[in-house]
């Protein structure tokens, strides 16, 4: 396993991490046994949000993985609050909510710290202070040790590196979303804040979805570069592919998987092995980068 230190830290984390969301409570003892399954293949970081299913996620994450607590590197999420009917929720990023949320996502992870809690969202329009405060106040409480952000929007990641003591950005990145490159990575690895990247698949585009419209890439795009990642077929798998072409960014600390079964957990170990540069750049060429329309 390769591993990498997440901004100031000091801490080594897994350069792939174990994104808990796709983790279900109807399928609680094979969720727990693949968590377990995954520290013993070496992942140390984990990823979760008081969001996922209510909170039940975090209670999976929390049984599965109390017995090796000081072995993983635990990160969750607030901001989001479930409507009292349960129809849906609404952005809350004020500082007592996300004081309260902390408190609930400890007992549900059955910890006493938090070694990573996230800001799930963020707008400029924010009381981004008044966040930053609560955070702060977590951290001097020992309640969490390190707090980041997890947001695609520009402005909002530039004004939290300004005024906050963040450790990690989580964003979107991939071959089919490379918006991140233009200016945001860069400005992440000067001030030596973690990248943790979602969605470096595509949401199973660019392994094997059929072809389809993705953010401002039409369906015949995506098939091309499908097909380009399809050339050194039984050399390197597609996953390994697109994986590859994330960690060999040098501002990205990890990417956070989604993991549902012992299958996908072995082909994210085994996309880890190298891949040569001059092949992942050939795939950048297929595309245009993008660049971020909005909040800019």
């Amino acid at each position: 396993m390769e591993y990498r230190f997440l901004g100031g830290t000091g801490f080594s984390v897994s350069a792939i991490s174990f994104g808990c969301m796709s983790l279900t409570n109807s399928n609680r003892k094979d969720g727990m046994q693949l968590l377990r399954e995954a520290v013993a293949r070496g992942i140390n970081f984990f990823d979760t949000a008081d969001l996922y299913e209510k909170g039940d996620n975090e209670r999976l994450v929390g049984e599965a993985l109390k017995p090796m607590r000081s072995k993983i590197f635990l990160a969750t999420k607030a901001g989001n609050q479930w409507r009292a009917d349960g129809s849906g929720w609404d952005w809350n990023p004020r500082r007592d909510y996300i004081l309260d949320c902390a408190e609930k996502s400890l007992k549900r992870l059955q910890t006493d710290y938090i070694d990573l809690y996230q800001l799930h969202g963020g707008t400029i329009e924010d009381n981004i202070d008044e966040t930053i405060e609560a955070f702060e106040l977590l951290k001097q409480q020992g309640k969490i040790r390190y707090y980041g952000i997890s947001s695609i929007r520009p402005n909002v990641i530039s004004e939290y590196v300004k005024r906050s003591s963040i450790e990690s950005v989580m964003l979107q990145y991939s071959l089919l979303d490379r918006r991140p490159e233009e200016a945001v990575l860069g400005l992440l690895k000067e001030k030596n804040k973690g990248v943790l990247v979602r969605g470096a698949l595509a949401q199973g585009l660019l392994i094997d979805k059929p072809a389809r419209e993705y953010l401002d890439q039409p369906a015949a795009s995506v098939q091309q570069l499908q097909q380009a990642l399809r050339e050194p077929a039984g050399r390197y798998p597609p996953g390994q592919l697109a994986l590859q072409y994330v960690l060999q960014n040098p501002a990205v600390t990890t990417v956070v998987a989604g993991v549902r079964t012992a299958g996908q957990l072995q082909d994210l170990l085994e996309a880890l092995e190298p891949v040569p540069a001059a092949v992942t750049e050939r795939l950048a060429a297929v595309l245009p980068p993008q660049k971020y329309t909005q909040h800019r």
